[in-house]
C-alpha cells in the first residue's frame, strides 16, 4: 500500500506541474492573444508572461500584429465602354484591434476580397479603358480609402492597395500592339525627317559660312592688294621725291662750284691786274658764251665792238702770213 500511495503523489505532483507549465504563457513579440473566460472576452494579451486559469481561461486567438500583404486573383471588371478585362490587386494590411478581428468579421480576408472586387468594379464601371491603364495611382488611392473605411470596424487596417495586374482582352492587346507599333513607326518617321532636315540646315550652314569665308578672304586679299599698291606708290613717290632733291642738290652745289670757281678766276685776274686788252679779250670770250644761249637779241657794247674789229684785223694778218709762206 505505501508503495502504490507513493507511485500516486508522484503521479499528482507531476500532474500538478504539467498544469502549472501549461498555465503560463509567454507572447512573443509583435503578437498579442485574445483569452475568453466561460466562453466570453477576458482580455488582450500583449508581449510578456501571462498566467491563465486551467479549464477556465482559453486562448480564442494568436493575432500578428505585423503588417501582412495577400495577393487576391484577378478580378473580372467591365469599364465605362464595355471593355471587360481581368485585373488582380495586392492589399497591405495590419491587425489594429485584436478583439474586433477575432469578434468582428466571420473570415477577414475573404472579406476584404470580396470588398476590394467590389468596389474594384465601382470605381472601374466610371472609367473608359484608357484611362484605366493609365491612372493606377488614382484607382489605388480610391480602393485604399474605401476599404480602409470598411474594414475599421473589423480592426484592421489597410495601407495600401496596388494594381498588380490590368489584362484587357486579347483582341484589344493586339489593337493596342498595332497601335503602339504604329506610333512607333510615326516618331521613326518624325524623327529620320527632324535629322534630314537637320542635317540640311547644317549642309547649308555650312556653305553659307564657306561662302562667308571665300568672300572674307577675297576681301582682306583686295585690301592687302590695296595697301601694297598704295605702298608701292608712296615708294615711288618718294624715290622720285628723293632723287629729284638729289639732282637739285647736285645742280645747285654744281652752280655753286661754278660760281666759286669764277670768284676764284676773278680774284685771281684782279691779283695779276690785266691790262685793257686782257679785259677786253675776256669779255670777248664772256659775249660768245651769251651768244651761244638762246636768246634772239643781243646788245654788243661799243668797246665789245671795237675788240671784234680788232679781232677780225688779227685774223686776217694772220691769214696773210699763211698764205706768203
Amino acid at each position: 500500500m505505501n508503495g502504490i500511495g507513493g507511485i500516486i503523489i508522484a503521479f499528482v505532483i507531476v500532474f500538478i506541474l504539467i498544469l502549472i507549465i501549461r498555465c503560463i504563457r509567454i507572447v512573443p513579440q509583435a503578437h498579442v492573444f485574445v483569452i475568453e473566460r466561460f466562453g466570453s472576452f477576458h482580455a488582450e494579451w500583449q508581449t510578456g508572461i501571462h498566467m491563465c486559469i486551467p479549464f477556465i481561461d482559453r486562448i480564442a486567438g494568436k493575432i500578428s500584429i505585423k503588417e501582412k500583404v495577400v495577393d487576391f486573383k484577378p478580378q473580372p471588371v467591365i469599364t465605362k465602354d464595355n471593355v471587360t478585362m481581368q485585373i488582380d490587386t495586392v492589399v497591405f494590411y495590419q491587425i489594429t484591434d485584436a478583439k474586433q478581428y477575432i469578434y468582428g468579421v466571420e473570415n477577414p480576408l475573404q472579406a476584404i476580397e470580396n470588398l476590394s472586387a467590389t468596389t474594384l468594379r465601382n470605381i472601374i464601371g466610371e472609367m473608359e479603358l484608357d484611362s484605366t491603364l493609365t491612372s493606377r495611382d488614382i484607382i489605388n488611392t480610391k480602393i485604399t480609402a474605401t476599404l480602409d473605411q470598411a474594414t475599421d470596424r473589423w480592426g484592421i487596417k489597410v495601407n495600401r492597395v496596388e494594381l498588380k495586374n490590368i489584362l484587357p482582352p486579347r483582341e484589344i492587346q493586339d489593337a493596342m500592339e498595332k497601335q503602339m507599333k504604329a506610333e512607333r513607326e510615326r516618331r521613326e518617321k518624325i524623327l529620320q525627317a527632324e535629322g534630314d532636315k537637320k542635317s540640311q540646315v547644317l549642309v547649308a550652314e555650312g556653305e553659307k559660312e564657306s561662302q562667308i569665308l571665300r568672300a572674307q578672304a577675297k576681301k582682306e586679299s583686295a585690301i592687302l592688294e590695296a595697301e601694297a599698291e598704295k605702298q608701292a606708290m608712296i615708294l615711288r613717290a618718294d624715290a622720285e621725291r628723293e632723287r629729284q632733291i638729289l639732282e637739285a642738290t647736285g645742280q645747285a652745289e654744281a652752280i655753286a662750284l661754278v660760281q666759286q670757281a669764277l670768284a676764284d678766276s676773278l680774284v685771281k685776274l684782279n691779283n695779276a691786274s690785266p691790262n685793257e686788252q686782257v679785259l677786253r679779250l675776256k669779255a670777248l670770250e664772256a659775249f660768245g658764251k651769251v651768244a651761244d644761249g638762246k636768246a634772239t637779241k643781243i646788245i654788243i657794247p661799243s668797246e665789245i665792238q671795237g675788240i671784234a674789229g680788232l679781232a677780225t684785223s688779227i685774223k686776217e694778218i694772220s691769214a696773210n702770213d699763211k698764205i706768203s709762206d
